[in-house]
């Protein structure tokens, strides 16, 4: 994954062991960055993030950051929203959902691999 090297790897595979037995969704949320609706009745509120884990918001915004400046898909992901009107704060913490997303699958297959 752009933005994540060795050490991104295993910081994030110690803060948050329980990658890969779980929805990409869950992981999101246990990292802290889901965003959960503040609905009631006809009443629709912006959405925010919910406190997750820091060490793991920490870790994911820093690989963020170096995916957002690489000529990858992430990067072109990153460039799109900003473009679209997007602030770039906002942009950064979609892409750090995409990445414990996209290692959350990774981890998953790998594990599925091993196991056949």
């Amino acid at each position: 994954i752009h933005g994540v090297g060795r050490i991104t790897a295993i910081e994030l595979m110690s803060t948050m062991p329980e990658l890969g037995s779980m929805s990409g969704k869950q992981a999101a949320s246990l990292a802290g960055l889901a965003p959960h609706p503040r609905d009631s009745g006809s009443l629709s509120r912006k959405r925010f993030i919910r406190p997750g884990r820091r060490n793991a918001k920490t870790i994911l915004f820093m690989a963020a950051l170096t995916a957002a400046r690489s000529k990858s898909r992430l990067g072109d992901f990153y460039r799109n929203l900003v473009e679209r009107g997007k602030r770039k704060i906002v942009a950064i913490t979609a892409l750090m959902r995409k990445i414990i997303v996209i290692a959350n699958a990774r981890i998953r297959d790998m594990k599925i691999q091993q196991q056949s």
